[in-house]
């Protein structure tokens, strides 16, 4: 047993196995895991390999016939705990991150679509979203919704500030609660996001609806919203 107030050091290397991507062999950026067998990768670097295969690059099994990317899910702990072990990754990432759009991207397009990154890591910081470039995106309503809801109509309103800009981070999840809130709608009601005609799952970062969607088309990335009662699941009663 360790003394108290001693401290443990471990080597770098020792932990090199669990964050480094076996596709590229550099350290994790944007740790991005496979729902079927949990192998994490660079999420650029598993976006790469699933355009052209369908199986785990680790262990070979096939993540689905036709959408593989639905079955990826970022680790924002993984990679928070990698820039915090690594000393200067996330500085020097965000520096590539910089140089690759004013090679890459007009500046006009680069104004719309990403804003300037910060070079300065603070562990403190580590789970806020204010170091992340932001990504324009459009929240318009799918079409003239309404639903019967408490044996009336419900007619969706209308976002009056369609556009909005908000950390890659940002999940489906957030942008529900935004919609909820801005629009007040009733509890009793679901919502959607939607992307070519496509339901977003709550866990997706708008970075990867970005690299799923939109990476070829230009700024601001469109979403859909539109609601739905809820379905509630009834479960038989169990007699004593």
């Amino acid at each position: 047993m360790m003394d108290e107030g001693k401290t443990l050091k471990i080597r770098i290397r020792d932990i090199n196995p669990h964050i480094v991507c076996s596709l590229c062999a550099g350290y994790f950026i944007d740790a991005t895991t496979i729902a079927e067998c949990l192998h994490t990768f660079c999420k650029s670097c598993i976006v790469k390999y699933l355009q052209t295969s369908k199986y785990c690059p680790q262990c070979n099994l096939k993540i689905h016939e036709t959408q593989p990317f639905l079955h990826l899910r970022s680790d924002r702990n993984l990679q928070d705990i990698v820039y915090k072990l690594v000393p200067g990754l996330y500085e020097n990432e965000q520096c590539r991150k910089q140089e690759f759009f004013k090679s890459k991207i007009s500046k006009g397009e680069t104004e719309n679509m990403v804003q300037p990154l910060c070079t300065v890591y603070d562990a403190r910081d580590a789970h806020h979203y204010i170091h992340d470039e932001l990504i324009t995106m459009c929240l318009d309503r799918f079409s003239a919704t309404s639903v019967v809801y408490e044996s009336s109509t419900y007619n969706l309103p209308v976002l009056d500030q369609k556009f909005i800009r908000c950390p890659t981070r940002t999940c489906v999840a957030h942008l529900k609660k935004l919609l909820r809130k801005m629009l007040d709608i009733p509890q009793p009601l679901e919502i959607d996001v939607v992307c070519d005609e496509q339901v977003l799952d709550c866990d997706y970062s708008v970075k990867q609806i970005w690299l799923m969607f939109w990476s070829d088309r230009p700024s601001p990335m469109m979403l859909f919203y539109k609601v739905h009662p809820k379905v509630y699941l009834h479960l038989p009663a169990v007699n004593s």
